[in-house]
Formats: structure tokens, C-alpha cells, sequence
């Protein structure tokens, strides 16, 4: 499939990136699927669509389910998963790395703020700020603003201080295995009440929580929503059905975020 490296593979070869598309469409539209359409998305012939779905059954990442129907098989979800994380970390390095250096930023005024001060910019609870003064990271207020207003800040340059958030991984069971009721409510207690946010997969994991006298913060869109508040650099708790939990422990790898599991399951 090309390359090992994913960012190279999808960045520099158009076919791999063709290859890519056509997973999602086939993932988004199965069973029918009709290449036509996928072409005319693409801007390639229906026929290279052909070829290129022949190539994915051949390799195990497309079942046929007979003419014209098919399915990405978990080889190819996963193939498409591993892209797609290392498109998003590549893109997130865009927009906190490079983009900032030509674009204007939104912060919060620490104080009162006059259109051309110098600020210094930095995270506070997962908040950005501006404020007069010198920091490792600085701008030029674009407005005025009050105290709490939201105030652009344009020409920033430096580093912005702040720290990436550690994620407490809690692992319930799926139901035909006992689900919330097998989790120890004392120790889940304990886990969340250390950190800013909480959040749940899996229905089994929002009871768990609850039991523990503790509501989810996030529920629908939890993985991605805890990993953003980690970058933003809040500690973060996420308990998490069991067959959840590896794809998100690699999740957690690709995106490069400390984490720690917790044993909250009773024997």
C-alpha cells in the first residue's frame, strides 16, 4: 500500500489519496455503491474506480457482496482510521504551528485593552488570554476591549505557555459482562474528582458515572472532545466501554497525549 509513513503516503501520492476517498465513499454509501457518482466526485473514470475497488478486494480492505455492492471490511476502517488521525495531527500542527504566524487570534482580555497595545498571550484553563505586559508568547490587541471580552490579537509570535492535559483512562465493561455494575464506584470517584473534565463512551460507562455521583460532561463525541481539552491543556477522565478502549488507548498514541489507565473493574 506505498509507503509506511501515512502523512507521506496520502500527501505525495495521488493514487494512495484516490484510494482514500474511495474507502470513505464505499464506507459512507455501502452496500450500493454507485461509481459513477464516486467518479464524478473524484474527477477520475468510472472505469480507474473499478480498478481501484478490484485493488482493495484484492488486498482485503473491500469485501464484494455481489455486483455493484459492497463493504469496507475492518481491515480497510482501520486503514482509513490511521490516515485520517494522521491527517488531523497534521492539520492541528497547521493551524497551531504555522497558521497563527499570518492569521489573528481570539483571546479573552485579561484586562482592559486599547486597538495597538502589545499583549502577551497565553492558556488559562483551557482558555486563551491576552494581557497587557510581556510574555514567551506576545500580539498587537486588534480592538478595544473590556475585562472578559473577546479581543483579537494579530502578529503573534513565540510560544505560547501552556501545558497539554493528562487523560485518566477507566475501562467499564460491556453489559454481557457485568457493565456499570462491576465497577468499582469508590475508585471511579476518586479518578474523576482529581480532574476538569469527565466524559463517557458507551452507555454502560454514563451509568457507571453516575453511580459514582458524578454526570458526564461530554457523552456524544467524547473521544475527539477530550482529546481537544487536553491540548488545551485540562486534565481529563474518560471512562470507556472495554471494546472502545484499545482503539483509543492507539488514539491516544497517534495524537502523542500522556494518559493513564485506571483499574476500576471489580473482580
Amino acid at each position: 500500500m506505498g509507503s509506511d509513513d501515512p502523512l507521506t503516503t496520502i500527501l505525495r501520492s495521488k493514487s494512495e489519496a484516490t484510494r482514500f476517498q474511495i474507502l470513505v465513499e464505499i464506507a459512507e454509501n455501502q452496500p450500493a455503491i454507485r461509481q459513477q457518482e464516486i467518479a464524478g466526485k473524484l474527477g477520475v473514470t468510472p472505469q480507474a474506480v473499478s480498478e481501484y475497488i478490484r485493488e482493495l478486494v484484492e488486498g482485503g480492505m473491500v469485501s464484494a457482496q455481489g455486483r455493484g455492492r459492497y463493504e469496507v471490511t475492518r481491515a480497510g476502517i482501520e486503514w482509513v482510521v490511521n490516515h485520517a488521525e494522521v491527517l488531523e495531527t497534521y492539520a492541528r500542527h497547521i493551524r497551531r504551528d504555522i497558521i497563527h504566524q499570518v492569521s489573528v487570534w481570539t483571546a479573552l482580555a485579561a484586562e482592559n485593552l486599547k486597538k495597538g497595545d502589545q499583549v502577551g498571550v497565553y492558556m488559562e484553563q483551557g482558555w486563551l488570554y491576552a494581557s497587557p505586559g510581556f510574555r514567551s508568547a506576545t500580539g498587537t490587541a486588534t480592538m478595544d476591549a473590556r475585562a472578559r471580552e473577546d479581543v483579537g490579537v494579530a502578529r503573534l509570535n513565540g510560544i505560547i505557555e501552556h501545558r497539554e492535559g493528562t487523560i485518566h483512562v477507566c475501562k467499564v465493561p460491556r453489559i454481557e459482562r457485568g457493565g456499570s455494575r462491576r465497577v468499582r464506584r469508590d475508585l471511579l470517584k476518586e479518578v474523576v474528582g482529581q480532574v476538569q473534565v469527565v466524559a463517557a463512551v458507551g452507555l454502560e460507562a454514563w451509568v457507571a458515572l453516575e453511580a459514582a455521583g458524578r454526570r458526564p460532561d461530554m457523552f456524544f463525541g467524547a473521544r475527539e472532545g477530550v482529546i481537544e481539552a487536553a491540548f488545551h491543556g485540562l486534565d481529563c477522565a474518560i471512562v470507556i466501554v472495554d471494546e472502545e478502549f484499545t482503539d483509543f488507548l492507539k488514539r491516544l498514541e497517534a495524537a502523542g497525549l500522556g494518559y493513564t489507565i485506571h483499574d476500576t473493574v471489580a473482580p
